[in-house]
């Protein structure tokens, strides 16, 4: 069994991953770290959790096999700054600090780009939520070198993705009956974004141009992309089909996809069209899951040489 520990574990993203790991047939959940909530039993501040009889501790244990970070972005390198972790463990970041490739040894953790990468990788870093939707829904054509156009994404949220602090835009009676936009052009995940595509087509020079959306739902991210192109729809569906193939969490389908389709899974669904010189992808997933602690726990699968489907065979709740 996989011993795992938790810091930062009574966020959104915590929470989503005790749920996870919990579950998960090859972990024993050791501690789950939290400064506010230490204490208090873990399933009355994650009230989905009924039957983990575990209370949250300020303390953070080195008698793990891997580690994950849900802490706030700045506070994983402070953590790692104020301590040194025995060799033998392994570390899944889910904050934006190690998230470019050349940051303290930390492999980037795209599990359909990176693959090789992450089965060796001793510490990660978990890919962001919108960065994730937007790159799966751009992988296959970059191999290619295929994006020749600069890129056009539209990309509308859950508030979830703001964090379980509260804020202004993320209050209820702000975000209910309400969308906006926010960070257009300049989003944090650009830079990482651009990284993957020049990794797999290093003449990449096309720009991504951003627009971010909260949305006046809870889970979930809707992508929008098109660039032009000269390919036909069949040629383009065939790149995405054959690239996602031996991918197991990335679905090409025919039909509209929709947010329902995929929250409280770790799943991407993709729809390819082309109108008129247009490629148009749609890109759904869940930003918790797939954008968050499903894919960190896919990860851990990989760098444990697990099954990368183990313990995340879960059922969107549509209805």
């Amino acid at each position: 069994m996989i011993r795992a520990g938790i810091v930062g574990a009574a966020g959104y993203t915590g929470g989503e991953l005790i749920q996870i790991l919990s579950n998960h047939p090859q972990v024993t959940l050791s501690f789950c770290q939290s400064n506010s909530q230490a204490g208090k039993e873990v399933s009355l501040v994650h009230t989905g959790v009924h039957e983990l009889d575990l209370k949250f501790t300020g303390k953070v244990s080195e008698e793990v096999d891997v580690l994950f970070l849900c802490m706030g972005h700045g506070r994983s390198k402070d953590f790692l700054s104020s301590r040194k972790l025995p060799p033998s463990i392994k570390l899944v970041d889910l904050s934006q600090d190690f998230r470019l490739m050349d940051d303290h040894g930390f492999i980037y953790g795209l599990p359909e780009a990176f693959r090789q990468q992450i089965r060796t990788a001793k510490y990660l870093a978990n890919p962001g939520c919108f960065a994730t939707s937007i790159q799966l829904g751009l992988l296959p054509m970059a191999q290619l070198n295929k994006i020749r156009a600069d890129v056009h994404v539209h990309g509308i949220t859950g508030s979830t993705g703001a964090g379980q602090s509260p804020s202004t835009t993320s209050h209820f009676s702000w975000r209910n009956n309400n969308v906006s936009i926010y960070k257009a052009f300049n989003h944090q995940h650009l830079d990482e974004i651009n990284q993957t595509l020049k990794s797999l087509d290093p003449g990449f020079t096309k720009k991504i141009c951003f627009v971010p959306i909260r949305g006046n739902f809870t889970r979930g991210i809707l992508a929008s992309i098109y660039f032009e192109s000269d390919l036909k729809e069949s040629e383009v569906v065939e790149i995405y089909q054959s690239y996602y193939e031996n991918h197991p969490f990335v679905k090409v389908i025919d039909q509209s996809p929709d947010i329902k389709m995929v929250v409280n899974t770790n799943y991407c669904l993709l729809q390819i069209r082309v109108h008129e010189g247009m490629i148009h992808i749609i890109s759904v997933i869940d930003n918790l899951t797939k954008g968050a602690s499903g894919q960190a726990t896919q990860n851990m699968n990989l760098m444990f040489g697990l099954e990368e489907t183990t313990g995340l065979k879960l059922k969107s709740s549509a209805f």
